[in-house]
């Protein structure tokens, strides 16, 4: 099979290229994840979605396909909280697990996905496994209070294979922002995510609306779906697809700065998370709102 077709349309730079629907888009990137296309396609399929970017339907497509090969979570006792993680820490410690185990804490299922997409960053998985929490080997059910890991290998190979591409291009593509809007659950759940540019809080909201997603929507942390324990950032939610307001946020640094620690390596930070959960340390203000209104979110799914 080719998809050469597909990039004649999409590959006629940024005011030429042409939209693909829904249905199209879903076959060309089934095609990819399937691995029934040559390297060179794959490359210019990449390189011509970064130019021209994605339009919702598109990345409605993107997502169906990535469902239809996806090993999915079987439907959780209550809904499933999930947390992408795919940036790690540059200058912040990465607190993505700090959150899971604070939505865990509070009764319900929490799964985080990822895989280290870059060298010189501190991933989750190197702070989950300072916290003992190790990566799940098979699809499983999660359960209400539990914090797992699923590595995007075990979810989707083909995903895996596509966000490994920017290793060789050094571009980020599509796959980067699908991950950041997937369901990996057969039943109820809601989607954390987070945005870099608020350009991408728009076209982000466009696709959780045209998907009826459940979902939290912020500005989060170098990447991460975590607020950023500085700021209180504005936090938008989706109920089946409709916005609703939840946070409006505040410009600037906070002015009860929380302690953080100084060096963001694993072990470091997993110390910070355990002083944290024990009570030693105060959970930030962002986090604890950011933890209350995923349970807002997660009230109004039922299975």
């Amino acid at each position: 099979m080719s998809i050469a077709h597909y990039i004649k349309e999409i590959g006629r730079g940024k005011q030429g290229a042409r939209p693909l629907d829904r249905a199209q888009a879903a076959d060309l990137f089934g095609q990819v994840l399937d691995g029934t296309v040559t390297d060179l396609e794959i490359g210019a399929f990449c390189l011509a979605m970064r130019i021209k970017g994605e339009t919702a339907q598109e990345m409605a497509g993107f997502l169906d396909a990535t469902a239809a090969r996806t090993n999915r979570i079987p439907a959780c006792e209550k809904p499933l909280v999930v947390l992408p993680s795919y940036n790690g820490a540059r200058k912040l410690p990465v607190l993505t697990p700090l959150l899971a185990l604070l939505v865990a804490q509070r009764g319900l299922p929490v799964l985080i996905h990822g895989t280290a997409t870059e060298s010189n960053r501190v991933f989750v998985h190197d702070v989950l496994q300072a916290l003992g929490i190790h990566a799940l080997e098979s699809i499983r059910a999660i359960a209400p209070g539990e914090a797992a890991f699923v590595p995007t290998e075990l979810l989707c190979p083909g995903l895996k294979r596509l966000l490994d591409v920017r290793r060789t291009v050094g571009l980020r593509n599509s796959s980067h922002s699908l991950v950041k809007l997937m369901n990996p659950c057969d039943g109820p759940a809601v989607i954390v995510s987070s945005y870099t540019h608020p350009e991408y809080a728009i076209s982000m909201g466009e696709v959780f609306e045209l998907m009826h997603s459940t979902a939290l929507l912020l500005r989060g942390t170098e990447g991460e779906v975590v607020a950023d324990a500085r700021r209180l950032p504005q936090m938008d939610g989706f109920i089946a697809g409709k916005r609703i307001a939840l946070e409006e946020g505040r410009k600037g640094t906070i002015t009860d700065m929380p302690f953080l620690p100084k060096e963001i390596d694993a072990k470091s930070t997993a110390a910070y998370i355990q002083s944290v959960m024990s009570g030693n340390t105060p959970i930030p203000a962002s986090l604890g709102l950011q933890v209350e209104h995923i349970l807002r979110l997660a009230s109004t799914q039922s299975q």
